[in-house]
């Protein structure tokens, strides 16, 4: 289940049950649990430790040192959950410090020539479309979707089911449930998201009342928080407004809020 192409260091840790594929190479501390599948040209590295049932696609990188110039090639690490797929050259980096981690989670779909940077927090079943680019210890939370070609600068967090359209980008914090367009923009809620992850219609309405409250009420934001909180009390309502009180980086405008600004100007 090995090819004799393939070059793994004799101290790295791989189940009985793991494929490896031509030209692969796997380094000393690296750990790969059962029925993992390590594709041809695959370079997985550091101190890397990967749960079972994941997929990794000709061409990846995991593992590699940060590219920080802080970086001064300590024992960092990078954790990796079950069931994910990395597609064809995506790159996975490992932390820039030993007190913490990049993450993440299981059953997530890594996307061709997509990259996560180091001390990132990726949550599970999250969708990162192809050349999609997170830069340093970004968060992104569960079964968010971020289309091809998105950017996410450093620091941002993306929330539970957000949604990223082709080509936008963010250096704000994407509440959850809300689309992303263009340059830290939002159009609204993801609908479709919601109805597929079971959100009830009475929840739905209820999250389409706090984002017309928060982000199309034109009162101040902290007024809008308190009066929603005052409002609103389901588990969804609950996640968005946590969210949003804990951004330290600001959230994404609403694009008619934008257009408003940019026609002041």
């Amino acid at each position: 289940m090995i090819h004799p192409s393939a070059v793994i260091h004799p101290k790295a840790k791989l189940d009985s049950t793991v494929r490896v594929g031509p030209c692969a190479v796997i380094d000393e501390g690296v750990e790969l649990g059962a029925n993992c599948v390590v594709g041809p040209l695959v370079y997985i590295t550091g101190l890397t430790t990967i749960g079972a049932g994941n997929v990794f696609h000709a061409g990846c990188v995991i593992g590699d040192s940060p590219q920080d110039f802080k970086y001064k090639n300590e024992p960092t690490r990078l954790r990796i959950g079950d069931n994910n797929t990395f597609r064809e050259h995506s790159t996975v980096q490992r932390s820039n410090n030993t007190a913490e981690d990049t993450v993440i989670g299981s059953r997530n779909f890594i996307a061709h020539h997509s990259h996560v940077a180091h001390n990132c927090q990726i949550g599970n079943e999250i969708l990162l479309g192809g050349g999609a680019i997170l830069a340093g210890h970004v968060a992104v939370h569960d079964r968010a979707f971020l289309s091809g070609n998105c950017l996410v600068h450093q620091f941002c967090r993306v929330g539970a089911l957000a949604m990223m359209q082709g080509g936008s980008g963010i250096s704000k914090d994407l509440p959850p449930f809300c689309v992303a367009t263009q340059l830290n923009e939002m159009c609204g809620l993801n609908v479709v998201g919601l109805r597929r992850a079971g959100i009830s219609a009475e929840q739905r309405l209820e999250l389409k009342k706090i984002y017309h409250l928060l982000f199309r009420g034109g009162l101040n934001f902290r007024a809008a928080l308190e009066e929603a909180r005052k409002s609103f009390s389901s588990a969804p309502a609950k996640t968005l407004l946590d969210f949003v009180a804990g951004a330290k980086r600001g959230i994404v405008s609403d694009v008619s809020k934008a257009t408003r600004e940019n026609e002041n100007e």
